[in-house]
């Protein structure tokens, strides 16, 4: 894999620069970087002629309009809109310039509201999705099946994964736009400095969430770009890949990790009257354990360095 131009698409975010770390540190030496500053993929002109110049052999979508339930909500047509663009646009130039392997990145959103727990990727369509993010989650489900499409129709070796609730550095910390574990971090941080004696904190605190570390994640791109093709998951019944810890917690439990990481000795309230979003997300990651791939981070040693990260690049 080491000969092949590999494009990274959305390097410059929190998942895009994990992967390209994670691949420079393998000794990737010709990796085709592109973000907004390179080439607007909502664009399809530009997108056909950055693909038409650079030639890749592999691409990894990690491009796309992300942000947690407040953003979700209120910028609806923006990320069903541009996350249709990007995914369609990428996945068509690779097409038409013979790209040999694509990986698209996806979301947990993707399931139903209501799914069986843990989930399993069979679950896709099969129940109502989450008011809240139902339009990113459109956009994505999009994504997997043009992948699998493409594989369908013109032998393309394109597949999906679908990662759980990602975190890390270079995540967004703004409270307006971002998730939850990045959202408590900041949240939590303010508060010890202003020395606040209680924080308030959207929903009940009940629902359960999987955390994943992204540097966890760009191994386990790392590891399915190498070893893994389309066929292995299409030719036996499967859309897409899970990827996760299979483990949850609640977010009263997580936001406890987060006061200990960053020794805030506070209250902390919980707003009812704020929407709580899918009760549970827990992904069955039972099939790439078989493939031959775990996560290695700890869930509170992920947020160690992250809120390190965080102390030393906050505004």
């Amino acid at each position: 894999m080491k000969s092949k131009k590999i494009m990274i698409a959305g390097y410059r975010g929190m998942v895009g620069s994990a992967i390209r770390r994670k691949f420079v540190s393998e000794g990737h030496e010709n990796l085709i970087l592109s973000d907004r500053s390179e080439v607007d993929l909502i664009n399809q002109k530009e997108t056909e002629a950055f693909f038409a110049e650079h030639k890749p052999d592999y691409v990894i979508v990690a491009a796309a309009k992300v942000g947690g339930i407040l953003a979700n909500n209120i910028y609806r047509a923006e990320f069903i809109y541009d996350n249709l663009m990007i995914e369609a646009n990428v996945i068509n130039s690779a097409y038409k310039n013979n790209v040999e392997k694509l990986l698209f990145l996806g979301s947990s959103c993707i399931y139903p509201k209501l799914s069986p727990q843990p989930m399993k990727e069979e679950y896709l369509l099969t129940g109502p999705l989450e008011y809240t993010n139902e339009p990113y989650a459109i956009a994505k489900i999009a994504g997997i099946k043009l992948c699998e499409n493409f594989y369908k129709q013109y032998g393309c070796n394109y597949f999906s994964v679908m990662p759980t609730n990602l975190f890390g550095p270079f995540d967004n910390f703004d409270l307006k736009t971002s998730h939850v574990l990045p959202a408590l971090i900041r949240k939590v941080h303010e508060a010890k400095v202003n020395k606040q004696k209680e924080i308030e904190v959207w929903g009940t605190g009940t629902p359960k969430r999987e955390f994943l570390f992204v540097e966890d994640l760009a191994d386990a791109v790392h590891f399915l770009m190498d070893k893994i093709n389309a066929s292995d998951l299409y030719d036996n019944g499967y859309s897409h890949l899970n990827i996760g810890t299979g483990e949850d917690l609640t977010i009263s439990e997580l936001a406890e990790i987060i006061k200990s990481v960053v020794g805030f000795e506070g209250s902390i309230k919980y707003d009812s009257t704020k929407p709580d979003g899918t009760p549970r997300k827990l992904l069955d990651v039972s099939r790439l354990h078989n493939l031959g791939w775990q996560h290695k981070t700890a869930l509170k040693t992920g947020i160690e360095r992250t809120y390190g990260w965080y102390l030393k690049n906050r505004p």
